[in-house]
């Protein structure tokens, strides 16, 4: 006869939600099973550990409030640390670094309009875009 542990947290409340989070940079998602309940800044957490725990690259670190989580179905605004990850009724995600303030340049310009680099909220609404148009 075989023996199963229950886990703590499992105290029938709320459904637990496989979901797969794509990190920017990375090969392929992650997935892992959560309570609906579950906070996003919670999920994001978790999702560091795993990723970190499995040697993926690029290497993010762990501090959670370096990064945002985005739902497709939410619209270009990241998802705040505060709701449930089962709010949107999504199961899909994208985790993205938290864009850093912009170094001012010699002439007054910030440095990454010299450099002629893209809006990263352009660059995540075309992948975003892509994404669900290819489905």
């Amino acid at each position: 006869m075989l023996l199963y542990k229950q886990k703590k947290n499992q105290n029938g409340k709320g459904n637990r939600l496989l979901i797969s989070i794509t990190v920017l940079g990375s090969a392929g998602p992650i997935r892992f099973v959560v309570n609906e309940e579950e906070l996003v800044a919670a999920v994001i957490d978790m999702a560091l550990k795993l990723y970190a725990r499995e040697g993926r690259l690029p290497v993010l670190g762990s501090d959670l409030n370096n990064f945002l989580l985005y739902c497709p179905n939410a619209g270009s605004d990241a998802l705040s640390p505060w709701e449930t990850i089962g709010s949107h009724g999504a199961r899909n995600f994208m985790l993205c670094k938290k864009p850093q303030p912009e170094k001012v340049a010699d002439e007054g310009r910030p440095a990454a309009a010299a450099k002629g680099s893209g809006s990263w909220k352009a660059w995540i609404n075309k992948s975003l875009n892509l994404k669900i148009s290819s489905h």
